[in-house]
């Protein structure tokens, strides 16, 4: 490991804050931005969930080899690839003439964005500890609510007054010149590093891969439904050799051990569930906004900022209200008052007040904050030390495999209700309904926590995970 200097422990949280906001912003400044996309290539928007779900897919896939990777080359180095592949995937997504070539560039814009964060947020643990420790993550983690906040606004700000391109070519001067800092000052730390688990990873990835494209190409027929159904049966194959193979493995890629820890399991399973609903509405709002109610781009933007503001303010209630709750009510009820609020999206319309659709909006923010914060709390708090990277990573891996599904499950609704109305709005209004009570059976899995996995036994509540 290379000595740290005075001046690279006191830039390396900006470092890692930055690559926290470049993933944030791009998260959200896209959304809005896909109308516009869509009409400019010639699509229908319902098609441009793809351009979404290859990001978030890469992500997924490429963040169990992120750590593995800074201890084997160095963080300098990785942290200097990652913002290098991100910044020539915006590029190349700026400049792409169709839909495929887009895709592409977004699937390599995403093996940078799978490396940013989790590497920056490595270095902070190796550089910092206890009290200094959670200082430099608490500043860390802010950009990563800045991002979201002026993210919609932004895209929609810059299609009306440039064009779509310009939400991608934002990247590059913000990536050149986090290059040049990461060359100068990011600390070069390195670990010891034991074999990398190639066969889990390939069986675990492939099983990713091909049952989300089965589940994609069933929703919007962008493949027949028998190769669909071959995709999707072909990825079950791969995860059920994953999880064969990681009875026996010795240091398996994600240890099944992990799922004898109550609060764990039923965390992850309620992830994925509760996800599918909550991680399709920034992609179905923005639409829902310009498409169903007639907004513009920059219009639809702003109006999605009270979701964040809603979202930042219930963070500041979570360490209060869990402890004295419990988690098991808070789940529960939350999940169903939270599925309630995305059904009731279907009640908005045109003659709807404009102050009243952003409190709406704010409400569905703070329920979905509060929940992701109880979910992510739950399923970390009772994991033994050595068990808390790998189940750190599978949650990871999980939220942005929930994301993807969630965004293709509303986008086929989507498809299927429109062949069977005029225009957008009942279109919409079917999808929220769907989508809302697809979120509410989650609460049949959090209401299986008892005992102990009820109780706030860890100093991670209140740890939000990124969100």
């Amino acid at each position: 490991m290379s000595t740290v200097t005075v001046f690279e422990r006191k830039i390396l949280p900006w470092l890692a804050a930055f690559g926290f906001f470049m993933q944030a912003l791009d998260a959200t400044i896209l959304n809005t931005a896909l109308p516009a996309m869509a009409a400019s290539l010639g699509e229908s928007p319902l098609r441009m969930q793809s351009v979404v779900i290859s990001y978030v897919l890469t992500v997924a896939l490429l963040i169990p080899a992120s750590g593995w990777l800074a201890d084997r080359f160095g963080t300098r180095r990785i942290y200097l690839l990652a913002i290098a592949l991100f910044s020539l995937g915006s590029l190349a997504c700026a400049v792409s003439p169709n839909l495929p070539l887009l895709i592409g560039a977004r699937v390599l814009q995403g093996i940078g964005g799978a490396l940013l964060v989790p590497v920056g947020r490595l270095a902070v643990l190796r550089i910092f500890q206890g009290s200094e420790l959670l200082r430099a993550m608490s500043f860390v983690t802010i950009p990563g609510l800045l991002g979201p906040l002026i993210g919609p606004a932004l895209g929609g700000w810059l299609v009306e007054v440039a064009s779509w391109h310009w939400v991608f070519f934002i990247n590059l001067p913000v990536g050149l010149v986090g290059m040049m800092v990461c060359w100068q000052f990011m600390p070069d730390l390195r670990q010891p590093t034991r074999s990398f688990d190639w066969q889990g990873f390939i069986l675990f990835s492939l099983g990713l891969v091909l049952a989300s494209l089965g589940l994609q190409g069933m929703g919007e027929r962008s493949f027949s439904l028998g190769i669909s159904l071959l995709m999707l049966l072909a990825g079950l194959a791969a995860m059920a050799g994953y999880w064969l193979y990681a009875a026996h493995a010795d240091k398996p890629l994600f240890a099944l051990s992990l799922f004898k820890t109550p609060s764990f399991a039923i965390g992850i399973l309620g992830n994925m569930f509760a996800r599918l609903g909550s991680s399709a509405m920034p992609f179905l709002t923005p639409l829902f906004l310009q498409l169903g109610l007639g907004f513009a781009p920059s219009q639809a933007g702003v109006t999605m900022i009270p979701t964040v503001l809603g979202a930042m303010l219930t963070k500041t209630l979570v360490n209060r209200l869990i402890p004295k709750v419990g988690y098991r009510r808070i789940l529960v009820g939350n999940t169903l008052l939270l599925g309630a609020v995305i059904c009731s999206f279907s009640l908005i319309t045109p003659d709807l007040p404009y102050p009243m659709l952003l409190c709406w909006l704010a409400l569905f923010g703070a329920l979905n904050s509060l929940q992701f914060s109880a979910m992510n709390t739950l399923t970390l708090k009772d994991l033994e030390p050595a068990q808390a990277s790998g189940g750190n990573s599978l949650l990871s891996v999980v939220m942005q495999l929930a994301m993807s599904m969630g965004i293709a499950v509303s986008a086929s609704l989507l498809s299927v209700f429109q062949q069977s109305h005029d225009n957008w709005l009942p279109t919409f209004h079917l999808t929220y309904v769907s989508v809302g009570l697809m979120s509410m059976l989650a609460a049949l899995i959090f209401a299986q926590l008892r005992g102990s996995s009820d109780t706030v036994s860890s100093s991670r509540v209140g740890h939000d995970h990124d969100e």
